[in-house]
């Protein structure tokens, strides 16, 4: 018996399926591997195989690529927070912990030198070692704004500083107790300064409130000695006053007109003759 010659019944059908199976699978995995999306806040370049990196950065939206041959490398170009802090000493030679708070985006449109040179870990990369640099430059003058305008630094590597704030101020202990000291001692100051205002204060009013009553004492002389009427004035004053409280009180009180100072018959009302 001759097996080289002998035909398997649908053999030419499973061949073809076969081989429309395998057209299907290449053609499927090309679909889906030649479109990628590119999200809000994103851009996008591509690597070639043959020739690299392209310089063409690719906006917002959905992009062709050559399967295998080509892949997209996507970066995000939104500003995002980087925390760092550092130890340093300032000119007076104390020691300050620094909490530092950097907005940083890549350029777009050097996105590909950057992929080039620092790849796409870029923040750790770069940034660490330039705010340490230029924190440590300026700390000891304290001015935020300083840093600022130190962010040419990080241009030279494509990356954008949007803000620089510091969040957090710590100093040594020993310099924490010599400004808590000074406070206390310029508050005693203070405190001392007003105690001081206040007695002269007080000696100013004493000697106001004397000379006033020096000089009414003078005056009620003066005019009794003129006219002795004003004593009768002043009692007939005392009696109102002293009659307004006995009838708004709740007990009922007799008194006499010489308890109430108004034996005005007895008083002589005629000036004295000189």
């Amino acid at each position: 018996m001759n097996l080289k010659n002998m035909k398997v019944p649908g053999g030419g059908a499973t061949s073809a399926l076969m081989k429309l199976g395998i057209i299907g699978g290449i053609g499927l995995y090309a679909v889906s591997n030649s479109l990628y999306n590119v999200e809000g806040g994103h851009r996008a370049i591509v690597f070639n195989r043959v020739i690299g990196v392209k310089d063409k950065v690719y906006p917002e939206g959905t992009h062709f690529v050559i399967p295998w041959f080509e892949r997209p490398v996507i970066y995000d170009v939104r500003a995002r927070p980087h925390l760092v802090e550092s130890t340093s000493g300032s000119r007076d030679l104390q020691m300050v912990k620094i909490g530092l708070r950097v907005l940083t985006r890549p350029l777009p449109s050097q996105l590909p030198t950057v992929y080039r040179t620092l790849g796409e870990n870029y923040n750790e990369r770069v940034l660490p070692s330039i705010i340490h640099e230029t924190l440590k430059a300026v700390v000891a003058q304290y001015n935020a704004s300083q840093l600022i305008t130190q962010r040419e630094r990080a241009a030279n590597f494509n990356i954008a500083l949007d803000d620089v704030s510091i969040t957090s101020l710590t100093f040594g202990k020993e310099f924490t107790a010599a400004i808590e000291a000074k406070q206390v001692a310029a508050q005693e100051a203070e405190r001392a300064k007003f105690v001081v205002e206040k007695a002269e204060q007080d000696k100013r009013s004493a000697v106001i409130r004397a000379q006033g009553e020096a000089k009414s004492a003078q005056l009620i002389g003066e005019a009794i000695a003129n006219n002795p009427a004003f004593i009768t004035l002043r009692k007939i004053e005392a009696a109102r006053e002293i009659a307004h409280t006995i009838s708004n009180a709740g007990n009922k009180v007799y008194l006499n007109s010489s308890d109430l100072l108004l034996n005005l018959q007895e008083m002589n009302l005629e000036p004295a003759r000189k």
